[in-house]
């Protein structure tokens, strides 16, 4: 089983003080046949970036293209078939030059024109060399987001997120979606195996053997995770946005607090192989890390953010996405903040506490919005950009 990290616990607000040769920042961004866009270039200089313009101008579609900079489908989670342009090549592509501490590096990704565009055929080159998947984007790059599509996170159902989680825990350990995949790959055929009746034990126990093995240490890596968080979170102390209470409900996170991984690892193996009949009844695996959720609470009020008004449910999202910027900006990994569309529902001082934050950890944000009038807080501290029939333009500097 793969080593996770001893937990960090509570940390030191003086912690955060990140030095300028830490910050990552996107220099450079060039698409091709993407969405609405032919072609498009942004020159950037490391500020945060506010790209405004009316509904269906193409600024989400910008953020997508930089979200596909790491692994997965994006922000969209949209099949490539439907990235690529209406009356383009067939494919599309996105090129991108980053500056870290260890200098400039080249990140690109996308499909071939006439290649098929399944979930699994885009290319990924680092430097100009061909990598061996997406996974390895996530070793030089952390992004997280934010979209509308978000803003119902806490009242539906689990999925949305634990994803959501599993991508903070990636900024921490590139190597969890790696594990994600594989531990969903031998989940599928499992699943298929007793929903065609097929009860071969060899060929169950292997898969078994995989999904223990890498569902223990999505477990392990998920409260690492959400311990840190705590520290953060605790270490900010009272702010702009509401402090939030997290956890997790999960079979393997619950038995990892009072038990061995290795013992958790074997139990889970027993509890899969006695549990086949049942799961082929069910026609899926009831129990697992594929079921797991994030649980979190409005710690001043001590509500669940499920019963949360919309605003305060939109605050408490962006102080778990801020807790995590600090953290990862502490050990030198800050992160992409991208936030679509958030000033709108936010009020001028919440407003005005995001932006500080993001100046002050020198993070680069890309953030979209109608009305360039939220984001005037920002100043000469953003780069503004106007993005209008598929144009890019200088707003204010």
């Amino acid at each position: 089983m793969t080593a996770i990290e001893k937990p960090a616990g509570r940390i030191d607000a003086g912690a955060y003080a990140m030095t300028a040769s830490a910050v990552v920042s996107l220099r450079r961004l060039v698409i091709t046949d993407f969405r609405s866009y032919a072609r498009a270039e942004l020159a950037l200089d490391g500020r945060p970036v506010v790209l405004t313009g009316e509904n269906g101008a193409g600024k989400t579609n910008l953020l997508e293209a930089v979200s596909l900079l790491s692994p997965g489908r994006g922000l969209r989670g949209a099949p490539f078939a439907e990235i690529a342009r209406v009356d383009g090549a067939g494919g599309w592509a996105v090129a991108a030059t980053i500056e870290g501490p260890e200098g400039p590096l080249r990140l690109g990704t996308g499909i071939e024109p006439g290649v098929e565009t399944h979930a699994r055929s885009r290319a990924v080159r680092i430097d100009g060399q061909a990598a061996s998947s997406a996974g390895v984007l996530a070793e030089h790059l952390r992004i997280v987001w934010l979209t509308p599509a978000m803003d119902r996170l806490f009242v539906e159902g689990a999925t949305e997120r634990r994803k959501f989680l599993d991508r903070l825990v990636m900024g921490f350990d590139p190597a969890h979606g790696t594990r994600a995949n594989a531990y969903d790959r031998a989940l599928r055929e499992r699943n298929r195996l007793l929903s065609d009746e097929i009860f071969d034990d060899a060929w169950l126990g292997g898969l078994e053997e995989q999904m223990a093995e890498h569902g223990v240490a999505l477990a392990a890596a998920r409260l690492d995770t959400l311990a840190r968080l705590r520290g953060a979170i605790e270490a900010s102390g009272e702010g702009a946005f509401p402090r939030a209470e997290i956890a997790i409900d999960g079979m393997l996170e619950a038995e990892l607090a009072s038990r061995a991984a290795v013992d958790v690892e074997e139990g889970f193996r027993t509890h899969l192989r006695e549990m086949r009949r049942r799961d082929a009844g069910a026609g899926r695996t009831l129990e697992g890390p594929h079921r797991s959720d994030l649980l979190v609470r409005h710690a001043p009020k001590d509500r669940e953010a499920r019963i949360c008004s919309t605003g305060e449910q939109k605050a408490l999202l962006i102080g778990i996405v801020l807790a995590n910027a600090r953290l990862l900006a502490a050990l030198g990994k800050p992160p992409l903040l991208l936030l679509d569309e958030v000033a709108a529902h936010l009020d001028r001082d919440r407003r005005a506490a995001l932006f500080d934050e993001i100046v002050a950890l020198q993070l680069q944000a890309f953030m979209t919005g109608t009305d360039p009038s939220l984001f005037e807080g920002f100043g000469a501290r953003a780069q503004s950009l106007r993005v209008a029939g598929g144009l890019i333009a200088t707003e204010w500097n």
